[in-house]
């Protein structure tokens, strides 16, 4: 069976990685939990723009 994630490197500016720390940390989530989460969020906003 699939993995259900997968591992990947990706180069992010370091502005945005402290916010998405800070927010991460407020949210009592893992930097990595947080970055799934507003990508999710955002995949779904652009599908409801097409629809």
């Amino acid at each position: 069976m699939k993995p259900l994630k997968e591992k990947i490197s990706i180069t992010i500016d370091n502005d945005i990685i402290e916010k998405l720390r800070f927010e991460a940390e407020k949210d009592d989530r893992s930097l990595s939990q947080y970055i799934n989460i507003v990508l999710k969020e955002h995949i779904r906003e652009i599908e409801n723009k097409k629809a």
